[in-house]
């Protein structure tokens, strides 16, 4: 497990930047069966399970799914990975980009009704959707029937980096966009579908075709997916993508289990051309003290036994990652673990600036839960009197002006908040002390954030409302967002934005 006292006295210190201010104050966020949204703030709702992705989609027809069907909608579940930009403007002057959603679950107690699973309707319901969205009037919408609006699932062709081809995307739970223009899709455990689809098709029976990084071009609906396999086959919970100071590609990974590792590729070329991530050199993270090393891994040693050897540090549930859009700083959500239940955020200060060099600094940003309790840690100031407090933290982004937007999930588990999406400033007198900027409805969690280029619109994912212990289709905790009788509650993708306009959050 972490060095944890190590880190806890090196969070305290003080980064020399200057003091940023939220404009977001303490906030309480009940359990019930809508969300909130913090003062000064509207959340809009852009997109739902079941809407259509392509501009062939049928109508939704929740208790009679057809595979063909949902395949060409928007899934159940819902993650956002992030946000691709055209390097060019648009002839017209609109600026737009392309979101890319994961769908890593399908539930199928609160899926189908009767809670009666149907492998083939689930297997087209995951995957993933890339969106065109693009400002009108003053707003960030998504564009109904955009042309490079794609779903990807378990029927997308692929091909295997060093020789193959195998079909479908599978469990994919984390996501970035990479510096080369590219989008990375993390898929997680294969184990998890194989049993659930394994009687579809021997392959997925087999999973040796799943468990990669996936690599397309975004704004190519054509394009073909490439599994990399140079970045190793493993249960993947996010990846983050940077380069070196000497231009190469820098992939960092999370291995997400309950004693999991952080790991990072870094190719052996530069990060230009489509084989970039054909070659390069493996690592493990090793944190001694308030020092992480990187420990280069065997060519081809399967993980996470390879990472096991080489004295890699195990992590309490590594989950979510986010990198710094102004300079090399990595952070670190870990979900929780037995021992450390709440969960934390770690921040990693590349050696040099260089996101390619041998080591970091590491120190805890902060660690979750109660803020009376005796292992919850917020900074300097700590938590203003009456404001909700994060628990298990999934995911995590950075945006411009260095700001972290974390988004917790606590399975469905109702406790005494909301999940929440906390927003926490990674300098001056608010660092370390995540503000509540959003709470979900009952049962659902946040899933994942991104921030449109000018920075006044934050899409993010709010997952399976009412979906607690117990629920099912019939009898959902909410019935969230439409509330209508005999409507299933949807997963959502939405969008933050301030009031009057400006940048989110203040």
């Amino acid at each position: 497990m972490i060095g944890r006292r190590t880190l806890l006295a090196a969070g305290t210190a003080a980064l020399a930047a200057p003091a940023l201010a939220l404009d977001l104050g303490p906030l309480a966020l009940p359990v019930k069966q809508d969300d909130t949204v913090a003062p000064g703030h509207r959340r809009d709702v852009l997109m739902r399970w079941g809407d259509r992705v392509t501009f062939d989609a049928p109508r939704w027809t929740p208790r009679t799914p057809d595979p063909d069907a949902v395949a060409a909608q928007f899934g159940w579940d819902a993650r956002v990975l992030g946000i691709a930009v055209p390097q060019q403007p648009a002839a017209d002057g609109v600026p737009r980009a392309i979101l890319a959603v994961a769908h890593p679950t399908v539930d199928p107690a609160m899926a189908f009704p009767g809670g009666q699973d149907q492998p083939a309707a689930a297997a087209a319901m995951q995957g993933a959707s890339l969106l065109n969205v693009e400002r009108q009037a003053g707003r960030w919408v998504v564009v109904d029937g955009g042309y490079q609006n794609r779903r990807l699932g378990i029927s997308t062709l692929c091909r295997v980096s060093g020789g193959g081809a195998v079909r479908g995307v599978l469990g994919i739970r984390g996501g970035c966009v990479t510096p080369w223009g590219t989008l990375l899709l993390a898929e997680g455990d294969p184990g998890f579908w194989q049993g659930r689809l394994g009687g579809l098709d021997p392959a997925i029976a087999d999973g040796a075709g799943y468990g990669f990084v996936v690599e397309l071009n975004p704004f190519d609906p054509q394009s073909v997916p490439v599994k990399r396999r140079a970045l190793s086959r493993f249960a993947h919970g996010d990846v983050a993508a940077a380069l070196s100071r000497d231009g190469r590609a820098v992939v960092y990974m999370t291995d997400r289990r309950a004693a999991g590792f952080l790991l990072r590729f870094v190719s052996a070329g530069p990060a230009s051309g489509d084989r970039a991530l054909d070659a390069g050199t493996l690592f493990v993270a090793r944190l001694e003290g308030g020092r992480l090393n990187w420990i280069p891994l065997p060519e081809g040693a399967p993980l996470p036994e390879a990472a096991q050897a080489a004295g890699g540090t195990t992590f309490d549930t590594p989950s979510g990652l986010g990198l710094d859009p102004m300079g090399p700083r990595l952070l670190l959500a870990c979900h929780g673990s037995p021992a450390r239940p709440s969960g934390h955020v770690i921040e990693l200060s590349a050696d040099g600036g260089d996101d390619g060099a041998a080591g970091a600094a590491a120190r805890l940003l902060f660690a979750a839960g109660d803020p009376r309790g005796p292992q919850a840690r917020y900074g300097e100031a700590g938590l203003p009197p009456g404001s909700a407090w994060p628990e298990n933290p999934d995911t995590v982004t950075v945006d411009a002006r260095g700001r972290a937007w974390i988004g917790t999930d606590r399975l469905g588990r109702i406790g005494l908040r909301a999940e929440g999406l906390y927003a926490c400033d990674l300098a001056g007198p608010g660092r370390g002390v995540p503000l509540p900027a959003y709470g979900a409805p009952r049962g659902a969690s946040i899933g994942g954030a991104a921030l449109t280029p000018d920075g006044e619109t934050l899409f993010f994912g709010i997952r399976h409302p009412g979906a607690e212990p117990g629920a099912s289709f019939d009898r959902p905790g909410t019935r969230w967002p439409e509330f209508e009788a005999g409507v299933p509650p949807r997963s959502v993708l939405a969008g933050l934005t301030r009031v009057g306009g400006g940048p989110v959050g203040g």
